[in-house]
C-alpha cells in the first residue's frame, strides 16, 4: 500500500467516524419540569486517542451511555409533596429512587429491604437496588414515621 492509499484510507476511516459520531449523538432535548426524574450528568471523561499503523488517529469520543434514570420523591416540611408516591416495578427489574428535601434532615428508610440513607435538609439521597422480594413495601422518614413513598413489586 502506498502513501497515497494510506492517507485516502485514513481520510475515509476519519469520515466514518464524524457520521457515526453524528448519528449516534443524543439530540437535544427540552426540560419537562413535571418530570419526576433527574437529568444526567454530561460526562467529565476526556477522548482518549487511538494510534493505528504508525499514525495518530483522531481522539475518539466516549461511548454514548445513556445515565440511569431515579424516580424523584420530594419532601417538603416533613411530608411528601404531592402525597405518599406509588412506584410500581416487576420482581428482577432495577430500582432507582431520588429522595430531595429543601428542609427536612430525616433518615429515609426503605422497610422490607431495609435499606438506610441519611437525609440532610438541602440534600438528596438516592437507592437503587435490585427488586427481588415480591409485595408492597414502604419507604418513611423514619424519625416522624411518615411514609413518603410505597414500592409495589409485581411477580414476573
Amino acid at each position: 500500500m502506498n502513501s497515497r492509499q494510506r492517507i485516502v484510507l485514513l481520510l475515509a476511516a476519519l469520515a466514518a467516524l464524524a457520521v457515526a459520531f453524528f448519528v449516534l449523538s443524543p439530540g437535544e432535548t427540552k426540560n419537562d419540569t413535571a418530570s419526576t426524574a433527574t437529568q444526567p450528568s454530561p460526562s467529565t471523561q476526556a477522548p482518549t486517542t487511538s494510534t493505528t499503523g504508525g499514525y495518530a488517529a483522531e481522539p475518539t469520543p466516549p461511548a454514548a451511555t445513556q445515565q440511569p434514570q431515579f424516580t424523584v420523591v420530594r419532601v417538603r416540611g416533613g411530608k411528601p409533596i404531592g402525597g405518599v408516591r406509588t412506584i410500581k416495578v416487576t420482581a428482577g427489574e432495577r430500582v432507582r429512587i431520588e429522595v430531595q428535601s429543601p428542609d427536612t434532615s430525616d433518615e429515609v428508610h426503605l422497610h422490607g429491604y431495609d435499606i438506610k440513607r441519611d437525609l440532610k435538609a438541602g440534600g438528596r439521597v438516592r437507592f437503587s437496588f435490585k427488586a427481588d422480594a415480591e409485595g408492597i413495601f414502604e419507604m418513611e422518614l423514619e424519625g416522624s414515621r411518615t411514609p413518603i413513598a410505597k414500592i409495589e413489586v409485581a411477580p414476573r
